[in-house]
This record gives structure tokens, C-alpha cells and sequence, in this order.
């Protein structure tokens, strides 16, 4: 089976989103007692080490087992298959679009790797410039879908769209 250029960017571009994720939680999981911080610059930007059994801020983290696992495993990994297959069978989508959901499937799937193997995400990046300017606890995977959903939001506004 021969797998075009345009194809083999996007698995590299899943692999190496995927890569980037679990190596930096494999470093975070030795290195960063669970439940410590440790400020990186000074209390603006800090390390911590929390496993959250939730999805984005942990929410979810209260459901029954089975809805868990519907929500935060079984209906991602398809979304996230069906989103796979779009970008390989849409032809006209740009260079950017492609990059855009390809490091948003890769963050994808390393946060449901994480869930299968683990029963939580790592999360162990805080960032907080004043009390209201402040994110949730979030990882390399889930910088990975923010940024791949900004870079799709800022495409759609300049694409020029024709009307009838």
C-alpha cells in the first residue's frame, strides 16, 4: 500500500503531537511528585504534577463508570476517527487546516492513550498572570487541540466565502 505525501505529513504530524505529549508526561510522572508545583517563572508560570479523571478542567471526573467511559473514551475515539478520515478524503483542505487537525487528533489520542493506560490524564502546566488571567492545569496534548482549534477558527475567518 502506498501512502501519499500529503498523507504521510499528516501521521507524522499525529505521531510526533502524540510523541511530544507522552515523553513530556513520562518526564512529569518521574520528576514531579503528584500534587506539588514548582514555579518555572516565578508564580506566573508553574510545573505541577495532577491526574485528572475527568476531560478539560476535570469535569466529568464525578460520572458512573460507564458514562466515562462513553463520553471521555468511546465517543472521542470516534470523533476523532471520523475527523481522521475527513482530512484524508478532503482533498481541498489547506496546509493549514491539515496541520490544524492533525495536532488536534494527535492531542487527541494521547490523552485517550493516557485514559486507557493510566485511568487519568497528566495534566502539570499552570499558568496564572493575575488572579483573572489564569488557565486550568493542562498538558502538551491539550495545548495541542487549543492550538489546533484557534489556527481552524482564524482560517475560517479568512477564507472568502461566495454566495449565490
Amino acid at each position: 500500500m502506498k501512502i501519499s505525501p500529503r498523507s504521510a505529513k499528516i501521521f507524522v504530524t499525529i505521531i510526533i503531537t502524540i510523541a511530544l505529549d507522552q515523553v513530556s508526561k513520562v518526564l512529569v510522572r518521574s520528576c514531579v511528585e503528584t500534587g506539588s508545583s514548582s514555579p518555572i517563572i516565578g508564580s506566573y508560570f508553574q510545573l505541577m504534577n495532577v491526574e485528572n479523571e475527568g476531560a478539560f478542567l476535570g469535569m466529568g471526573s464525578e460520572l458512573n463508570d460507564t458514562l466515562r467511559i462513553i463520553l471521555l473514551l468511546v465517543l472521542p475515539v470516534v470523533v476523532l476517527g471520523l475527523v481522521l478520515r475527513y482530512i484524508l478524503k478532503d482533498k481541498k483542505l489547506d496546509k493549514w487546516s491539515l496541520f490544524a487537525f492533525s495536532i488536534i487528533i494527535g492531542g487527541g489520542i494521547a490523552n485517550v492513550f493516557d485514559r486507557i493506560a493510566f485511568g487519568s490524564v497528566t495534566d502539570f502546566l499552570y499558568i496564572k498572570l493575575t488572579d483573572l488571567l489564569r488557565t486550568g492545569i493542562f498538558n502538551i496534548a491539550d495545548l495541542a487541540v487549543t492550538t489546533g482549534m484557534i489556527i481552524l477558527i482564524i482560517g475560517s475567518f479568512r477564507k472568502k466565502k461566495t454566495y449565490p
